[in-house]
């Protein structure tokens, strides 16, 4: 049996699984809005996002926050230059996806 590519990423609030492309246009919205408070970063050559997600929250398997709060998507690298959002509260993210 074939796995999905987002069977381990990390659920929120208790199972359920929030990790889905379906959340990315309500996160990024969220954070366009100002209902997602968030901090800047400018990447750097050679920095993933999952390791991002792992100098903020502790746990890399959340790049898909940052990357849906970025506006790019679902991809774990982007070039040199490119300045993510890092939502600073998850809490703000199970509320808006819901």
């Amino acid at each position: 049996m074939a796995m999905g590519r987002y069977t381990f990423l990390r659920r929120l609030n208790e199972g359920t699984m929030y990790s889905t492309p379906h959340s990315s246009d309500k996160i990024f919205m969220g954070v366009l809005k100002g209902t997602i408070s968030v901090t800047f970063k400018k990447l750097v050559e050679n920095q993933r996002i999952d390791h991002i997600a792992a100098e903020h929250y502790g746990d890399g398997s959340y790049w898909w926050v940052i990357a849906a709060a970025s506006g790019i998507g679902w991809s774990l690298q982007a070039p040199a230059g490119t300045i993510l959002r890092i939502p600073i509260d998850l809490g703000q993210i199970m509320r808006i996806v819901r």
